[in-house]
């Protein structure tokens, strides 16, 4: 990983390392109130030869007091002072422990000695740190008077009084806190990237691409209320979620772009990643473009759809499999335009036995000739083979991967086992992404996820949880069709729900048109242009009525 991935990392895992560095600041602010205060009082000693009587003698006593300086300042809190300093002063404490509050420390190259002392008390620690310079002086004494002798050849003088402190030494709240915070952002910041090391979960669509082999066709947002209202149908129209759909809408077209009628397997590596949702939103999403959506409920083991869509789940795909029911009989309509929904019936004792059947070759054959889009919703590839074998018999499948829970090795396996029967893994589709696009690394960077919904001052025509008003489109077939009769199919929605208004190519463009068709001939898409220098929007008008179209033709002959 390089500089930049760190910092994603980071950016990514940033309530980690701001919940590491307020907890050590926590920690060190209470550790900072609950300390005493403690004092500190120190004096100051100069160590220097007694007898000196040329200059010669003054170096070499200068040196000899250098080197007995560093001994002295490990002897001052030896228990042999420290018993004296107790006895004269009666304290509560052994030498041991009044040693551990004091120190002396000798400054390098001189024979200045200092001695410290640290106490809960001011005036307590100026009392010890005075009574142990004296002691010490006197110590120092006996200890360098030869045998025999009278005078010291080394002697201590105290040159700096021991003072009281107005102020305490520890805590220190500043310095606390600030290396808490220091601390605490870097024990954040390694957990974070520790956590990214070891965990295997995709996070991102590349990681996706590289475990499966197939390219992501789109990133469905995590929706906290996709609970309570799993369908697009109950959502805002404009809300991320919606727009996501519609570019997996829009990617998954252009899969075959050549293929008139599309069967497609929509499967998981794991339950819980959302894969029966995605089959009926992205059905929905399909058939809001005008095609005509079948959707089959394969899963045979854990039926979710016909539950979502509060259909009838006795009677579906096991009865017409065991030749119970026909296909007519058991495909259901539903509320919303364009969509049959065949459920998945009784649950099997041999499900894998059932979808082996050529009888579920052809219930997929013929829906595939009524309808543009087939998609069948399997079980997870991991625990059961169902989903493998109706690969076998698609155009292809489509891996709903969810991300931060499926592994990168859950994701390789899955892949594999479609390979292993010739099944075609054709798309990825990443679910649950987080919102916050910046960091999760999907999106396009447009859409209604990034303010690009109809402003609060624009007319809300279209309510949340009413279907958005669209303008009808046609399916291949249906345009196929037209163009062999040579005629256009209306694109008027009392047009398509009446099936009767044609515009013949030899009709009169001067005539008057119907009353009934008032709102078609008033459309400016196909309204003549009389104004020479009005500009030519057929061209982009022809393209916006989808693939298929004959170019140079519009719904009137000028």
């Amino acid at each position: 990983m390089d500089l930049r991935d760190y910092i994603a990392i980071l950016r990514q895992r940033w309530i980690l390392i701001a919940a590491s560095a307020l907890a050590t600041v926590a920690i060190a602010a209470g550790l900072t109130w609950t300390a005493t205060p403690q004092y500190a009082s120190s004096t100051g000693l100069f160590i220097s030869t007694s007898q000196v009587s040329d200059d010669s003698q003054a170096l070499q006593g200068s040196q000899f007091s250098m080197q007995r300086v560093k001994s002295y300042a490990d002897l001052v809190s030896q228990t042999a002072i420290m018993s004296r300093v107790v006895d004269r002063l009666e304290l509560d404490e052994t030498p041991k422990q009044l040693g551990e509050k004091v120190t002396a420390t000798a400054a390098l190259d001189t024979v200045i000695l200092t001695i410290t002392v640290t106490d809960e008390s001011p005036e307590r620690a100026q009392q010890i740190a005075q009574t142990t310079a004296d002691v010490f002086v006197g110590y120092v004494g006996e200890l360098e008077t030869p045998p025999g002798q009278d005078q010291a050849t080394i002697k201590a003088t105290v040159v700096d009084q021991a003072q009281v402190s107005d102020s305490p030494v520890s805590p220190q709240p500043v310095r606390n806190l600030g290396l808490g915070l220091v601390l605490g952002l870097l024990l954040g910041a390694g957990i974070a990237i520790l956590r990214h090391t070891l965990d295997t979960s995709v996070r991102s669509a590349a990681a996706v691409s590289e475990a499966s082999g197939a390219p992501v066709i789109g990133s469905v947002p995590f929706d906290k209320t996709a609970g309570g209202a799993p369908l697009l149908s109950d959502i805002d129209p404009y809300s991320p979620r919606s727009e996501a759909f519609r570019v997996l809408r829009t990617n998954l077209q252009f899969i075959d772009p050549d293929a008139e009628e599309k069967v497609f397997v929509i499967t998981s590596a794991l339950p819980g990643e959302g894969k029966s949702s995605t089959t009926i939103n992205l059905a929905l999403a399909l058939t809001e473009n005008g095609n005509r959506v079948a959707v089959i409920e394969g899963d045979l083991r854990r039926p979710r759809i016909a539950e979502k869509l509060g259909l009838v789940g006795a009677v579906g795909l096991t009865t017409v499999l065991v030749g119970r029911s026909s296909l007519a009989d058991a495909l259901q309509t539903t509320s919303h335009d364009r969509l049959n929904i065949l459920t998945s019936g009784k649950t099997p004792p041999n499900p894998a036995e059932l979808l082996q059947t050529k009888a579920m070759s052809n219930v997929i054959a013929e829906l595939r000739a009524d309808h543009d889009f087939v998609l069948i919703d399997a079980p997870p590839l991991l625990p059961v083979t169902d989903a493998a074998i109706i690969a076998s018999k698609v155009d292809g499948a489509i891996l709903v991967v969810r991300h931060g829970e499926t592994s990168h090795e859950q994701v390789r396996i899955a892949s594999e086992r479609l390979a292993s029967v010739d099944g075609r893994l054709i798309a990825a589709i990443v679910n649950m992404t987080p919102t916050n696009t910046r960091s999760s690394g999907y999106g396009y960077g447009y859409g209604y996820g990034y303010g690009y919904a109809p402003s609060a001052s624009e007319p809300q025509r279209i309510a949340k949880g009413d279907k958005p008003e669209r303008e009808p489109t046609t399916s291949r077939r249906a345009r196929r069709q037209a163009r062999e009769a040579s005629v256009i199919p209306p694109r008027s929605a009392g047009d398509r729900a009446t099936g009767s208004s044609t515009v013949s190519l030899d009709e009169d463009p001067g005539a008057e048109p119907p009353e009934d068709d008032a709102e078609r001939w008033e459309d400016p898409a196909v309204e003549p242009r009389d104004d020479p220098a009005a500009p030519d929007t057929s061209s982009w008008l022809d393209a916006s009525q989808g693939l298929g179209d004959e170019p140079g033709r519009s719904n009137r002959r000028d």
